[in-house]
This record gives C-alpha cells, sequence and structure tokens, in this order.
C-alpha cells in the first residue's frame, strides 16, 4: 500500500491502526468525493454459481435508494485484509453517489467456495453474478463494473458472457487478454512475481508485515526470487520461486499462443461488442499496450469510449482518485441516462516533461512522424540521432550480447515497485547497450502516440533480441526512461536485406512527452531486459526447456543503406 506511510503500515498490520481511522486517514490522501446519502453495509453474502458453487460478497447500501444502479466489483486478493480499507472506501463512496455496490471474491480466493484456475472461470462466475444482482429487488437492472489489474479482466471476461445487466464498464490498467502471449519475449519477470504474489498472499505462516512486504516490496520479492530468475530451464523457474510446481506458470511456459487454454480466456474479439468503457492506464503501466488496443476496437466500434493515462506504474495508487472521478460521471451517462458534459474530451493524457495533463479528441492524436537517425561517433562510445540521413560508408556499431551475463532491466513497466521512471546512466555504461544521443534541442518538442525504432541490424546467432529505449537527457546528465519494448529476431521475422542484414522493427510502446529546450533525446539499444523480457539464449530450440546458452555478436547498421531511426509522432501545432 504505497500510499500508507510506513508507520501507518505497520501499526495498521499490528492492529494497533483501526480500519475506520485508517479510512478516515485514506479519505484525506485520496479525496474521493463523497455524495449526500449514508451508507450501511451488508457482508458475506452468498452468491450461488450455475455449478452449486456460491461466491461470497458484501452489499454496500445507499440508505434511500430502494431500487437503482448497482456497481459489481470482482476481485482474487481479498474484499479484506491489508486493502480492505481502500476497497472498502471505494465502494462506500460509490454507494454515497447512490449506487448498491457488490464486492466479491472471486471463485476459490478466500471466503468463496471452488477452486481458484485464473481466468479460466471468470466469464460463467461474472454472469451468474451480475444475474443475480439483476434478481435483486434493490437493482433496476442497469450495472457497471470498475477495478484494476485483474479487477479489469474479469470485467471484459463478464462483457464475452454477453449479459443485459452490463451496461458500462471501468477497467484500469488491464485489457481483454491479461496474459497475453508475446512473440516479442517470454514475461518472465510478470508471471514469476504474480505467482510469488499470490502464493504469498495465501501463505498462513507468514507474519501481516511480512506478508505485505513479499506482495508489495520488489527489494523483498528479489531477495527470494533472484536465484528463479537466473535459474535455467524456464520450465521450473515456479519450483524455485514458490517451491512447487505452479498450474499457471507451466501451463503458460509449456504451450503455444494457440492452446485451447489460453484461446478460451482471450476476449479480444469481444470487446467491439460492449459495453462501452472507460479505460484508464498508466505511461510505465506493462498492460499499456492491452488497453490501447481494446480502446482503439471500440472506438472503430462505434461505442464512444473514453481513454485516460497517467504518469502511473501498475503498483501505484495514484489513478484510483482519477479513475474514479471519471467513473461517476461515466456512470451517470450510462446507468443514469444522463447527458455527457459538452466539453468533455473523449482522450485525457498527462504529457511527461510538461507535467500537465491535456485533453484530445482522439487517439492517437494527429501527428507528424519525425525520424532521428542513428550516427556512429567512431570510437567513442556514445553515437549520434540527427534529423538527417547519414552518409555511406559509416561503420557500424557491434557490441557481443552473452545470455550468462543478461543486460538487465531497469525500471519501465513491470509488476513491482520499482517500476517506472529511473536513471539510466548505470545500463548505459554496460558493454552491451549502445547509446545515441541528440545534440541539446534548441526549443521544446513535444509528441503523443506510438513510438517505433527502425533498425538493420545482424546478429551470429539464428534468434536473438533487441531492445529499444527512449530517453530524456536533462542538464545534469540524468537520463530517464520514457518508453521501451523488445524484438524476438528469429527465422522469417523482419525484412531480409540483400547484403544478410535484417531490417526490423521495434515498438516502444506509446506516450505522449514534451522534451524541453536544453535537454537531449537519447536512445538505447541492448538485446533484452533481463528478467522482464526472458533471456533470449541463442538458439532456435525450445527456450523453455533448453539450458545451453549461446553468445551472440551483434550487429548495428546506420549509413545511407541501412538508414535506422526513432521515430517519434510528433504533435501537430493545433494538437497542442
Amino acid at each position: 500500500m504505497p500510499f500508507l506511510t510506513p508507520r501507518m503500515e505497520r501499526l495498521l498490520f499490528e492492529n494497533k491502526l483501526s480500519q475506520s481511522a485508517v479510512r478516515a486517514i485514506l479519505t484525506q490522501i485520496l479525496d474521493l468525493p463523497t455524495g449526500p446519502l449514508k451508507v450501511t453495509v451488508t457482508r458475506g453474502l452468498r452468491v450461488p454459481m450455475r455449478d452449486g458453487v456460491t461466491l461470497v460478497a458484501d452489499h454496500w447500501i445507499p440508505v434511500g435508494v430502494e431500487v437503482g444502479p448497482a456497481v459489481l466489483v470482482r476481485t482474487p486478493y481479498g474484499r479484506g485484509g491489508s486493502s480492505r480499507a481502500m476497497w472498502e472506501l471505494t465502494a462506500a463512496k460509490f454507494a454515497s453517489h447512490g449506487y448498491h455496490v457488490i464486492a466479491q471474491d472471486v471463485r476459490g480466493r478466500f471466503d468463496s467456495e471452488g477452486k481458484f484456475v485464473a481466468f479460466v472461470h471468470e466469464t460463467e462466475d461474472g454472469v451468474d453474478s451480475l444475474s443475480w444482482m439483476a434478481g435483486q429487488p434493490w437493482c433496476d437492472g442497469h450495472i457497471g463494473m470498475w477495478g484494476p489489474s485483474y479487477l479489469g479482466y474479469v470485467q471484459w471476461a463478464a462483457a464475452a458472457g454477453g449479459s443485459p445487466y452490463l451496461k458500462a464498464l471501468i477497467p484500469i490498467i488491464a485489457h481483454s487478454h491479461l496474459m497475453q502471449y508475446h512473440e516479442n519475449g517470454f514475461p518472465l519477470d510478470l508471471l514469476v512475481r504474480w505467482m510469488f504474489q499470490l502464493s504469498s498472499m495465501d501463505d498462513g505462516d507468514l507474519g501481516p508485515i511480512e506478508r505485505m512486504r513479499r506482495v508489495a516490496d520488489a527489494a523483498v520479492q528479489d531477495r527470494y526470487l533472484t536465484s528463479a530468475f537466473n535459474h535455467l530451464p524456464l520450465q521450473t523457474v515456479d519450483e524455485l520461486a514458490i517451491g512447487k510446481a505452479d498450474p499457471l506458470y507451466r501451463a503458460m511456459s509449456e504451450s503455444g499462443p494457440e492452446d485451447p487454454t489460453w484461446q478460451a480466456v482471450d476476449h479480444s474479439t469481444s470487446v467491439a461488442q460492449g459495453p462501452p468503457a472507460l479505460f484508464v492506464s498508466g505511461w510505465y503501466d506493462l498492460f499499456l499496450d492491452g488497453l490501447l488496443q481494446d480502446y482503439s476496437v471500440q472506438v472503430q466500434a462505434g461505442l464512444q469510449p473514453r481513454l485516460t493515462i497517467g504518469p502511473w506504474t501498475h503498483m501505484e495508487t495514484g489513478y484510483i482518485p482519477v479513475a474514479f472521478r471519471e467513473g461517476l460521471q461515466w456512470y451517470a451517462e450510462h446507468l443514469r441516462g444522463e447527458a455527457a458534459s459538452p466539453n468533455t474530451k473523449s482522450v485525457h493524457l498527462y504529457v511527461l516533461g510538461a507535467n500537465r495533463w491535456q485533453q484530445f479528441e482522439q487517439w492517437p492524436p494527429p501527428s507528424q512522424n519525425l525520424r532521428l537517425y542513428l550516427h556512429g561517433n567512431g570510437a567513442a562510445k556514445t553515437g549520434r540521432l540527427f534529423t538527417h540521413a547519414p552518409s555511406a560508408g559509416t561503420a557500424p556499431d557491434t557490441y557481443i550480447y552473452n545470455p550468462a551475463d543478461p543486460t538487465p532491466n531497469y525500471g519501465g513497466p513491470k509488476l513491482a515497485n520499482d517500476a517506472g521512471p529511473v536513471d539510466n546512466r548505470p545500463l548505459e555504461r554496460r558493454a552491451d547497450v549502445l547509446v545515441f544521443s541528440s545534440i541539446p534541442l534548441r526549443e521544446d518538442v513535444q509528441f503523443a502516440g506510438p513510438v517505433h525504432l527502425e533498425l538493420y541490424v545482424k546478429s551470429s546467432r539464428p534468434t536473438t533480441d533487441f531492445f529499444g529505449r527512449l530517453c530524456v537527457v536533462d542538464q545534469t546528465g540524468r537520463s530517464t526512461n520514457i518508453c521501451d519494448g523488445n524484438f524476438r529476431l528469429e527465422p522469417g521475422r523482419g525484412e531480409a536485406q540483400p547484403d544478410g542484414s535484417v531490417r526490423i522493427t521495434v515498438a516502444l510502446s506509446a506516450t505522449a512527452c514534451c522534451v524541453r529546450a536544453g535537454q537531449r533525446i537519447r536512445v538505447l539499444v541492448a538485446s533484452g531486459a533481463h528478467p522482464r523480457f526472458a533471456r533470449n539464449l541463442g538458439i532456435l530450440e525450445n527456450q523453455v526447456t533448453a539450458v545451453d546458452m549461446l553468445p551472440a555478436e551483434q550487429t548495428i547498421y546506420h549509413d545511407a543503406a541501412h538508414p535506422s531511426a526513432l521515430m517519434l509522432p510528433l504533435l501537430d501545432a493545433q494538437a497542442h
């Protein structure tokens, strides 16, 4: 709970700070608007599922609203426990604005019956929960859903079931295929941390303070997980991380993206059918790309969704007051039929660097592609970025990538509280990282939208990775990461060139950023970001079961015939 001070956490976990006191403190910190109604709560309601399993929920009741719209929140992390104060505050605040709120433990978690199998039961259980709510005398049949991460995924799962009662979604830092396979690298850090967090939540031998540390503190997690991250084969990493085989991890590592299990829990094909969603994410959230895909699908389907992206990581809570306030308006429109504000634009972005919110009519905003070409700098380690293309005959840059000493990940989008913007200078000093920088800018440059890095490359290995990262360098020399991405080069991927090189495009995710006059734009090129992306072992055999590691000799070309370039979506003047 990063919004609580360490002292507050300690007092809470030692039962020296009451839940009511914590709610009072959170009320002040989060500043969620209170509605005009008093609220009561009925705990431990039993909600029947079609197969006889019973899920347990709490009902937050707006006093005086005998029949009205409702909000459903479904969570695998517990209605109570260490997160109870925050979620109870959110439920109570929604109820004070006239919404009946049901907060429910998903199947097999905490008070609910059944066996928890991540993702698998959420469609049927979501539909059954919505039907149960609609059948209650206090519900008028207009229901919305709310919540972050897995609580966002279950919204898409319920929507895929086609319930006529679900009218509006607010998926936060989530998307419709939460554990999506990535053709550009196995998401080792995400899978290992998540199973470690769930295992820690369920470990009755841990005290409350230690349990919370293992769930929320990356430094504590790394003490237990470093050996797992470095273990080969990947197939048995779970045994080091949690001391036993984990069914979800084994299924993810041993099967491919076409496996029927993962096809069944991929709800991206139903996003266009609605209901309409208010999408909330952060520039440093690991599910940002998927959320933007879902948003674009709903725009194309004419559902008129809205999009809000702030400066947040996955483990922060700064999104809560923003999602709540915008969610009140969203529910007013879609659950009560009120008119939208005439001054509300559909896209609300926090512009990094400028440190301000800005509204746009669409995502991505209108822009022009600014190409910054990579230029070598002779024997010096730091190359240059210029708007003019490189000349013929420029020598390429080379480096050795050794999977036995993989290029580490620094910050960025990950499932840990050390995610987000960091100083990249320690990374830039490594011999397996190339650095290309612009001269100090003469005026501010603002861009918003997807960022790409086009590279002409060659490797001594048949498979290897190329990682790119966009940074902004301030006048002190601090190099802060903005966005990044990885590309896994394999036979048949990329555009082969006559000289044996390959042209690839590394998607560096998306951003909205203003680089100030006097600052520099920088791009890093490496061959991995371990363990965020499991290191490429340099062999074509199944890397999940492999234990051999072979170094790769990497070549990055930047000459007239190979114009490698960073591509930024420079905002049109009228979009500023």
